[in-house]
């Protein structure tokens, strides 16, 4: 049920990948299902003169009607009709792993005992261990599934997808030094494969300095052709995104050089942000010149994407602007502005800094922020929802007196399980505070997976069972996931829609305490 990416141009991906919301009904065109006996049979027959023709299985199986989409439907003849094949062709490893398959690409808790069977048949059959590899991240066994997917490496070595999960596993990723020489050999392995340039993609996106990813981003354009390469392609906007920030005459250059060198489809969006990156430039050498006013009349010509990285970098260079004309409280406000949609540390300095030009002591900047919050804050939409761990249901009303970090997921959500972690490192800062962490799962037919996911992945959330159709107001998360929310003591809702990923997580700290500090 989780989007697995396709590429269509770099602009696209850079926001898919920077979203990053997996929508839980975007699917594919319904599933046809064909009802016409004859038809059914002779597929049927086409599986029986060809048991281990993987394709024969699945245009079985799809005919048959299994599927997910928009709503569960199984077709009841189908798993006896697969008991008498394992039966009948008890060698064939592919007959139970065509069921299991089927399965997984449901996100089915039923996916598990099918591969299972396959590799007691072909132990050494690759895609079933990969196979349990993706299925035990919904379980929340991750150790169990780096096993899996070695397992897979090592009856396939020359496969590039399993040879990229594994040396991007989670748990590597823990380890900076080790994880990063994996990446750099799996790049070296497989200098003519997609997997080579997203494991240096993401080397260099989720790198903390500017210099790793500076070096990684350029690592990546030598060694995996933008005009080539989806991944390198999509990588290249976040390389110019850090140039922009922080030597905009480079970004310059560099934007031209991309605008000469990727495909045509592209150079018009490269065209566009050189002129941007060019504008950038102008400003700060107007700022540096003391010509604020001009330099402000260039940012307010500046139109960004709703997802352009260099957004909140405006607000700063916008807010520098102003103070130069010598209105600090208006370059204070404006930050003040974004601040209480997004608070970030960077903001917070901004803010203090201003407040200090304006004669304003820490405590009244402080109490400023509280007051703008507070006036943008709203009733949170109560909930009652079904608890996993126990009997009954639990409701919004439960949490008053507690700050409630709210996320949408599912056990099926990648971006979901991606972003847990770095959830993990701040909450845990909060074991003896009046803090609450909830996840609502979006996917009942993923009932299965999330207690043992619960249990497997230590993860300390509290998870409750969302339902169709439920009214959530302020609290909607559009039928997406991962999707978060801040609700304050109170029960007001006060910041949505952020994600944290490894370079902000100092923001949902600060979040936090911002909602904790509101009562003292």
């Amino acid at each position: 049920m989780s989007i697995k990416v396709k590429i269509f141009n770099t602009a696209l991906i850079a926001v898919l990948i920077s979203v990053q919301l997996t929508q839980v009904f975007a699917q594919s065109a319904k599933p046809v299902i064909i009802t016409d006996k004859a038809e059914l049979e002779k597929l049927k027959m086409a599986v029986e003169a060809n048991p281990d023709s993987l394709n024969k299985h699945m245009a079985y199986i799809k005919a048959m009607g299994l599927q997910e989409y928009p709503k569960p439907v199984e077709n009841p003849e189908l798993v006896p009709q697969y008991t008498v094949w394992m039966k009948k062709y008890p060698k064939s490893a592919i007959v139970p792993y065509a069921l299991g398959k089927a399965y997984l690409g449901m996100e089915s808790p039923k996916a598990k005992p099918y591969l299972l069977k396959a590799l007691e048949i072909n132990p050494k059959y690759a895609e079933a261990w990969f196979g349990l590899w993706e299925d035990a991240q919904r379980w929340g066994e991750f150790r169990a599934g780096l096993d899996y997917l070695a397992k897979a490496v090592a009856a396939d070595p020359e496969n590039a997808d399993y040879a990229f999960y594994y040396a991007d596993a989670d748990v590597f990723r823990t380890d900076k030094i080790k994880h990063t020489e994996m990446i750099l050999a799996l790049a070296k392995r497989f200098p003519n494969s997609e997997r080579g340039a997203q494991g240096l993609y993401w080397l260099a996106t989720r790198s903390t300095s500017d210099q790793d990813k500076i070096k990684y981003y350029d690592l990546l354009r030598t060694s995996y052709s933008p005009a080539k390469f989806n991944w390198s392609a999509s990588g290249m906007e976040g390389y110019y995104s850090v140039l922009l920030r922080t030597d905009p005459e480079k970004a310059v250059a560099f934007a031209t050089d991309m605008e000469k060198n990727v495909k045509e489809k592209d150079a018009k969006m490269w065209a566009n942000q050189g002129t941007k990156a060019q504008a950038i430039t102008d400003v700060k050498k107007l700022m540096a010149q003391n010509k604020s006013d001009e330099a402000l009349a260039i940012l307010n010509k500046i139109k960004l994407t709703k997802y352009d990285s260099f957004k909140k970098n405006m607000v700063l260079l916008k807010a520098q602007a102003i103070d130069g004309t010598g209105n600090a409280k208006a370059a204070y406000d404006s930050v003040m502005i974004a601040f209480v949609k997004a608070p970030t540390l960077s903001f917070q300095k901004a803010l203090y800094a201003y407040g200090a030009k304006m004669g304003e002591s820490s405590a009244q900047v402080k109490g400023d922020i509280l007051k703008n919050m507070d006036a943008g804050a709203a009733p949170a939409t109560p909930f009652a929802l079904k608890k996993y761990f126990t009997e009954g249901s639990t409701s919004l009303a439960d949490y008053k007196g507690k700050v409630v970090l709210l996320t949408y997921w599912f056990p099926g959500c990648g971006p979901c399980r991606g972003e847990f972690p770095h959830f993990e490192n701040v909450v845990k800062q909060y074991k003896n505070k009046p803090f609450e962490y909830v996840g609502i799962n979006i996917v009942s037919t993923q009932n299965e997976y999330v207690l043992p996911f619960m249990k497997q992945s230590g993860y300390s959330f509290t998870p409750l069972e969302d339902f169709d159709r439920r009214v959530k107001g302020n609290l909607d998360n559009k039928g997406a996931a991962p999707m978060n929310f801040l609700i304050d003591q109170n029960g007001r809702l006060i910041f949505s829609n952020f994600r944290i990923s490894d370079d902000n997580e100092d923001d949902l700290k600060l979040m936090i305490d911002l909602l904790l500090g509101s009562q003292a």
